[in-house]
């Protein structure tokens, strides 16, 4: 028997005939569970103006407090999962992702799972599973802080003009570490290790390594390769005052700030990791395979079962 009042947010947008048709379902699930959907103000704005029936649900911040909400059940792809974590971001609620784009690496599920899916978030049959996210800091030439914020794939310090370079100096823990002209810089979590950092040629981080990855964009330098360094360290990207123009920081390609000359942008662990909820205790190596339809064929593997691993006798003399 379910709880009465357990409050679920669902995230999705209007764009979409089949996410409008997929949140409908999810809504009509949870209320026929017992449940209380939950839109983001934005979200019952734009649902309910082209599918009347999803008007009058309680909203986000309005009628239900975020600390309030159980989960997070998200209908989109990783840009979707990104914007829910954003809401999310002040309570406790593990983020569900069920894709209904392209990759949607962040995602669990694909639609055709999505019944099973909110079955088991009404009998709270799912783990929780951390991630490492960062806290942004930008200061003034004063060390005033002018701008703060958080991500959970990266944040970049761009050029904000295409024909101008970005001239900054990179420092680990207060002492820098090499100076040059460049397009910008990717400081990732092993989230976002297979977004923007592997796009731009950094590694693929598995998500139990805590790490950070820092990645020179285009950069004009003889080091300047990407770098992983702990997650103790600190990570700053100072824009030197012989920059023509100005620099932009974005982060989770959500939240942007202008970087004048003399600007430091400060990057380190946050203390509030992400939460997504998982169904599948699926392997690492099986989502890059399946998410970027990685070659495997003539594969032999381990003598034992498929998915067993290996034991210490795989490595005896």
């Amino acid at each position: 028997m379910t709880q009465p009042h357990r409050s679920i947010l669902v995230v999705a947008h209007a764009r979409r005939d089949d996410t409008v048709d997929a949140a409908e379902h999810v809504i009509e699930e949870l209320r026929a569970a017992g449940a209380q959907p939950v839109l983001s103000p934005d979200d019952a704005v734009e649902l309910s103006a082209v599918r009347p029936s999803l008007a009058g649900i309680a909203r986000l911040g309005i009628d239900v407090d975020v600390a309030d909400v159980e989960l997070a059940i998200v209908l989109g792809g990783d840009g979707t999962i990104l914007r829910a974590a954003e809401l999310v971001r002040d309570g406790t609620a593990p983020v569900l992702g069920i894709n209904m784009g392209h990759v949607g690496f962040l995602a669990e599920i694909e639609r055709d799972d999505m019944d099973d899916a909110v079955r088991r978030v009404i009998a709270r049959d799912y783990r929780v599973e951390e991630r490492l996210a960062l806290d942004v800091r930008v200061k003034d030439s004063a060390d005033a802080v002018m701008y703060e914020t958080w991500a959970l794939n990266e944040a970049t310090v761009e050029k904000a003009s295409r024909e101008r370079m970005l001239e900054v100096v990179i420092e680990i823990d207060g002492r820098p570490l090499s100076s040059f002209g460049c397009d910008g810089v990717v400081v990732s979590t092993p989230t976002g290790s297979t977004a923007y950092n592997f796009s731009a040629g950094g590694p693929v981080i598995w998500p139990t390594v805590e790490a950070i990855s820092v990645v020179p964009l285009s950069a004009h330098a003889l080091f300047a390769k990407p770098l992983v360094v702990g997650p103790e360290h600190a990570v700053a990207i100072e824009v030197l005052e012989r920059t023509n123009g100005v620099g932009i920081l974005w982060c989770d390609g959500r939240r942007s700030h202008e970087l004048p000359p003399g600007a430091r942008v400060v990057v380190r662990r946050s203390e509030r990791p992400v939460r997504l909820a998982r169904l599948h205790p699926a392997a690492f190596t099986d989502r890059l395979v399946r998410k970027f339809q990685l070659p495997v064929i003539g594969w032999r593997g381990p003598t034992a079962a498929i998915g067993a691993g290996y034991t210490d006798a795989d490595f005896a003399p």
